[in-house]
């Protein structure tokens, strides 16, 4: 196990850190965050849609390195006036880095084989959506590494019979999932529902429980529900207390919002959060919707420059393949065991899966390509699940890793922003749909 870790770390470092700082220009969402980062140096108060914390964490890492909020970030493509920018991609980098490593270790909990783990954890390090994704100054790859922790300490504490210090720690992960997006949520429905599963199996409802189960689920609540909320809270107090300052955020917000109890701002800001997301009602040409996603119809430019660009585009090969591993499973599933409910490693991927599809059902608000990101990685587990159950799975083993390096090395050029004449990009454009 540990050549296989040791191999995941180096090639994770080499995927997520390649021409790390490439190009010295704003890329996409960067424009955004780069201003909410920069509020906390000047404590001009800001407003955004999701909670603080990824923000915080940049903005506190760059500090060390002098950061100064003198760029404005106003443009897509606006050329960076030094190499401090680097401070602020750093932290999401690392999170992508770190990612094959959590997710090698979860396939292990949940009893794939070492070969089989190494697969799942070679994959997510070359698939490069991803990688685009963690490349930048950008939110997800902190909601993917401390969701993925979530589930890792909650199914090691599952190993070892709930253990409490294990569980604490999916707690601590849980909450500051919920602090980087909302959809950070389903990491912690999923643990919680599962053990609902087993503390409702063949017993009464919830309200005619024997003390012990009632017990019981209280400390459920406590794990997945109080803990988080707690350091969710933490994370919007420290958010205040360096955001005193009038600021664009302010027209968000009731005008004494800034003399308020600690309390009532942080329920105003969630309201009016929630409220914003609501109320978005643009249009985006590379917008798509749920259903889509798992296709990869609509990937997403994010920075052009003459012969360059960053394509939010995953690698065809995993996308594909792990997509028709999720149906497969599905109908496997729905045929045999509709009428028998049983919570395997395959109903649990499942679950994963669909769970992280749920809560973009219902929006209505412009979505991307990468609010699949977690659906993605449940994906490649179920694929690699799969294929674990095959009588020659080592020889596919082989080829589907071959193929994924061969094809992350093809589209690489559109992952890292590297020149390409167009003869080289037209190839590279399998489907209209994604001109």
């Amino acid at each position: 196990m540990n050549k296989y870790l040791l191999i995941i770390i180096l090639l994770s470092i080499g995927t997520h850190f390649a021409f790390f700082g490439n190009p010295n220009q704003t890329v996409f969402d960067e424009v955004h965050f780069g201003k909410f980062i920069s509020g906390y140096y000047t404590h001009e108060y800001y407003f955004d849609i999701h909670p603080p914390l990824g923000k915080l964490m940049i903005a506190g890492f760059a500090k060390i390195f002098n950061f100064k909020p003198e760029f404005s970030f106003a443009n897509i493509g606006e050329k960076f006036p030094d190499n401090k920018y680097l401070a602020l991609r750093f932290l999401p980098s690392l999170a992508g880095t770190l990612l094959p490593i959590v997710i090698f270790l979860l396939a292990l909990q949940l009893k794939f084989t070492p070969q089989g783990a190494f697969v799942v954890g070679l994959l997510v390090a070359v698939e490069n959506a991803l990688i685009v994704q963690t490349h930048y100054i950008l939110m997800d790859g902190f909601l993917l590494l401390f969701g993925f922790l979530t589930l890792l300490f909650y199914f090691k504490s599952r190993s070892e019979i709930l253990n409490t210090k294990y569980l604490i720690l999916a707690s601590i992960f849980g909450g500051l999932t919920i602090s980087i997006k909302w959809t950070g949520l389903t990491f912690l429905a999923l643990p919680f529902l599962i053990e609902v599963f087993y503390l409702s199996r063949g017993i009464l409802p919830i309200g005619r429980m024997p003390l012990l189960k009632l017990l019981k689920f209280g400390q459920l609540v406590f794990y997945f529900a109080v803990i988080p909320l707690v350091i969710y809270f933490l994370v919007f107090a420290l958010h205040f207390s360096l955001l005193t300052k009038p600021g664009s955020g302010d027209a968000f917000m009731n005008p004494d919002f800034q003399n308020e109890n600690i309390f009532n701002k942080f329920t105003e800001l969630n309201i009016q959060m929630y409220q914003s997301n609501q109320r978005l009602t643009a249009t985006h040409p590379y917008s798509s919707q749920w259903y889509s996603w798992p296709f990869m119809t609509r990937p997403i430019f994010y920075w052009i420059s003459e012969n360059s660009r960053i394509y939010l585009l995953g690698n065809p090969i995993i996308w594909w393949a792990s997509t028709l591993a999720v149906i497969l499973l599905l109908l496997k599933n729905l045929k045999f065991k509709i009428l028998n409910l049983k919570l395997n490693t395959a109903g649990i991927l499942l679950g994963g899966y669909f769970l992280n599809l749920l809560p973009f059902i219902g929006i209505k608000r412009v979505m991307f390509l990468y609010h699949y990101l977690t659906g993605l990685i449940f994906a490649i587990l179920i694929l690699v699940y799969l294929i674990e159950k095959q009588e020659h799975s080592r020889k596919i083993f082989i080829g589907l890793a071959i193929a994924s390096a061969v094809a992350f090395v093809y589209f690489a050029p559109l992952t890292y922003g590297l020149p390409l004449n167009s003869k080289a990009y037209e190839a590279r454009v399998w489907l209209p749909s994604w001109r």
